[in-house]
């Protein structure tokens, strides 16, 4: 197959993500930061310091140490919708609270297909056959909570992707690669907390998300492997408004890639590009290359019965880092133990490839216990 296969697979699946090394080819798999569901797609991707369902496992796992019961989620999205192309995203997500070891366990899986690819010889256009191409990741975890204000989680994951089933040209390996991968997050939610004589009451959670940290992923071979898109996730969540029917939350989320390479392409290992990664001498630079995502959520309804939710949120990258800027928006509903939620890309930019992207999520609950936190509570949000 020919080598530029590779390529259309690869920038197809960075055109969505963030940051100027995705924009540069330094990171593999980068389907690994797609935000996986509807519902903190719609709030502008803002989910590490709310993080309160089973796709909480991708934004922030230690927000799950705060839940019961059990939930079972499932995304489906077409992706890159301008281009027509048989690309889809989809997501499955679970978790169940144990009360044998005081946390809850958690797993996803997460699969984006490519499509469909005519092989050729590297230099004969005559077809050989077809091959099917994807990135895959099984992610299974744990989050307990450390007190009653303090949660933690971590996940281990295996990685696997296939851009082709037989090796180009002379190159030993194939388009087939396997990695591993674990995150560490924590959640802080105080039941009380005094902002300079300002008394508030379960309405406040900051959250962060240190994900994908591990061994670079092997193609070809050793010398060639590509560094896993560890990031950083920083996130807060104010309860503005609560009563008996009305609920109005406000998010804002900050993430940062952590990878780096030196000037002669070569890349440094996770655990160096955790400090590597913050290196620039300008730290004007470095900010710079902080995505920023606001969100608000309004749910109306009555908590373990039904209830509506509607959605917006605002995506900002800076533009010599990428430039992707966009709204979202979004809707849910929730009846008894079950759940369904959709969020919509409304892009800044003229023909931008996320435009009109669309996410559907639906889910279960069941066997969550009422709890006195100011969150909006029910089996089905897992809040």
């Amino acid at each position: 197959m020919k080598l530029f296969v590779y390529f259309c697979l690869i920038s197809l699946s960075v055109l969505a993500l963030p940051g100027r090394s995705f924009a540069q080819g330094e990171a593999a798999v980068p389907f690994l930061l797609l935000a996986p569901d509807s519902r903190f797609s719609a709030i502008g991707e803002t989910g590490t310091g709310l993080a309160d369902n089973a796709a909480a496992i991708f934004w922030n796992p230690a927000g799950i140490a705060f839940l019961t019961g059990s939930e079972v989620s499932i995304t489906h999205s077409n992706w890159l919708p301008q281009f027509n192309l048989d690309l889809f995203y989809d997501f499955l997500a679970f978790r169940m609270y144990i009360e044998d070891i005081s946390g809850s366990v958690t797993s996803s899986i997460t699969y984006m297909n490519f499509g469909e690819f005519i092989r050729t010889g590297e230099n004969d256009p005559t077809p050989l056959g077809t091959f099917s191409a994807f990135d895959a990741a099984w992610t299974l975890g744990y989050a307990t909570k450390l007190g009653s204000d303090w949660g933690v989680g971590m996940n281990f994951r295996i990685i696997h992707s296939q851009l082709s089933t037989q090796p180009t040209g002379e190159e030993e390996g194939s388009g087939v690669a396997t990695s591993v991968s674990f995150d560490l997050a924590a959640m802080w939610r105080p039941e009380r907390l005094d902002l300079f004589g300002w008394v508030t009451e379960n309405r406040f959670s900051i959250g962060a998300n240190l994900s994908n940290l591990g061994p670079k992923i092997t193609y070809i071979d050793q010398a060639q492997a590509d560094p896993i898109p560890t990031n950083l996730r920083l996130g807060m969540s104010f309860h503005l408004l609560k009563d008996e029917f009305n609920s109005l939350m406000f998010n804002i989320d900050f993430s940062k890639l952590l990878v780096s390479r030196d000037t002669t392409g070569q890349s440094d290992e996770f655990y160096e590009s955790i400090i590597t990664a913050w290196g620039d001498e300008d730290i004007s630079n470095e900010l710079r290359d902080v995505v920023t995502s606001l969100g608000a959520e309004y749910w109306y309804g009555t908590p373990g019965d039904f209830l509506f939710a509607l959605r917006a949120g605002y995506f900002y990258e800076d533009p010599s880092y990428g430039n992707r800027q966009f709204m979202t928006f979004g809707a849910g509903l929730r009846y008894d133990i079950y759940g369904f939620d959709f969020s919509y890309i409304s892009s800044v930019a003229e023909n931008h490839p996320l435009d009109e992207t669309l996410r559907f999520t639906i889910m279960i609950g069941w066997g969550a216990v009422e709890q006195e936190r100011g969150f909006p509570r029910g089996p089905a949000t897992g809040i």
